[in-house]
């Protein structure tokens, strides 16, 4: 079998065609031009195959849960509750967007809902406290990248579904790295505030307003506890999970908070379902082209290649991890994942590196792919929330990004930091 399917779909992409029906139509059009027709019924069996899985029911009901607790003023409330812990220091907004970011990050799983809700929010309040606008942008743009890291993660899923590595063990061993990309970030705004006089925004916080902001944003903390809890304890499922994720919002919407009206819940079901819809297509239409790179012995030849550079892992980590920095820079994480994944994962294996660290790094290095010119979704939604271009943002989070690749960096070449949290609940 011809690579026809392979530079097909590199030419559909470069044309701007979408992703999914670029996956879609080189396999297909390529068996039909190689005249191997047969493997069509093979191909479509394969793209059904890859939509009807019950793990993957994770991610709607984890977009689900995300909206209805945003609807139900969590975000507010994680903000507040920040603001009393660290709105007091110099820099201190943009602190209080880092670690609004970080523990929101627990309940969205996704970088772009992570800029669009803290953006929303916190952007205008820091222009208004003297920020420039492309800082606090900047800011967003980065602290947003630990959306997908930090669990739960809707890209951690989809590895874990397509690379039959274990969810559990993904989330756990994303907790570090999202710690450690939180205490970066806040590091470095440290350093920016002392050197441009960054604004502190208020007056240090009592710990009473402490314990009453914790009390209002005690509904949002919970959630990541219930979930990472019963997941990370074996008492259910990533896919359980999510459905008690989306049940919980739905109650503290409807009935605690009170923000959300019986009238709203066709609004967030269809836009929910949309989403959905938009990812297990791309799914199923990327588990149809992985298949058929295997088949047509693109993936062994790949593995022969890039073996037959070096036999050093630590050099090839290096050169994969670059090169997935740049795929990144044009590529959305979740295809890359999918399409890579299958590829990359079985030679890192073969020599000897963990499946759950690899797979982290695979996901820790794509999430930043998130807020690199020139396609990084995050920062076109930044640009949109903040009304600033997406290059004068991306300067801006210039000294962010150098932690972003510091911790990523890290991460690869110590393995404990991120199989020491797996390891410590049993999954590994």
């Amino acid at each position: 079998m011809s690579l026809a399917y392979f530079y097909i779909f590199l030419f559909l992409l470069a044309a701007g065609a979408p992703i999914v029906f670029a996956l879609m139509i080189g396999p297909g059009l390529s068996v039909l031009l190689d005249g191997e027709g047969q493997y069509l019924r093979a191909l479509t069996a394969r793209l059904y195959n890859g939509m009807d899985s019950f793990p993957l029911l994770a991610v709607p009901f984890f977009i689900l849960a995300g909206e209805l607790m945003n609807s139900g003023g969590i975000t507010a409330a994680i903000v507040r509750f920040c603001q009393t812990l660290v709105g007091h220091v110099r820099g201190g907004l943009a602190h209080v967007n880092v670690l609004s970011s970080m523990l929101f990050s627990g309940i969205s799983g996704s970088a772009v809902a992570d800029a669009s809700a803290i953006g929303k929010m916190l952007i205008p309040e820091m222009e208004k406290a003297g920020y420039k606008r492309d800082f606090a942008a900047g800011v967003t743009s980065a602290a947003a990248v630990m959306g997908p890291i930090i669990p739960p993660s809707g890209l951690m899923i989809l590895y874990g579904f397509v690379m039959n590595v274990s969810v559990g063990a993904l989330f756990a061993g994303g907790i570090v790295p999202g710690l450690l990309i939180a205490g970066g970030l806040m590091a470095m705004t440290s350093l920016l505030a002392r050197r441009y006089g960054l604004p502190q925004a208020a007056a240090k916080a009592t710990w009473r307003e402490r314990a009453d902001a914790f009390r209002g944003a005690g509904l949002a903390l919970l959630a990541p506890v219930i979930l990472l809890g019963g997941i990370l304890s074996g008492i259910f499922t990533a896919t359980e999970s999510a459905a008690i994720a989306a049940l919980y919002g739905l109650v503290v919407a409807l009935f605690v908070t009170r923000t959300l009206k019986a009238a709203d819940l066709p609004r967030v079901f269809t836009t929910v379902a949309v989403q959905s819809g938009v990812i297990l297509m791309l799914v199923g239409a990327a588990v149809m082209f992985a298949w058929l790179i295997t088949v047509s012995g693109f993936a062994a030849a790949t593995a022969s290649q890039l073996t037959g550079l070096t036999d050093n892992v630590y050099l090839l980590l290096f050169l994969v991890n670059l090169f997935l920095f740049v795929v990144g820079m044009f590529l959305d994480a979740g295809p890359a994942i999918l399409i890579l994944g299958p590829i990359l994962g079985p030679i890192f294996a073969a020599m000897g590196v963990d499946p759950v660290h690899f797979a982290v790094v695979m996901c820790v290095n794509l999430s930043i792919g998130l807020a690199t010119p020139p396609m990084g979704l995050v920062l076109f939604v930044t640009s949109s929330v903040s009304g600033e271009p997406v290059e004068k943002i991306a300067l801006a989070m210039a000294p962010y990004l150098v932690v972003l690749v510091g911790v990523l960096f890290l991460i690869t070449y110590v393995p404990a930091l991120t199989l020491a949290a797996p390891r410590a609940f049993g999954l590994l």
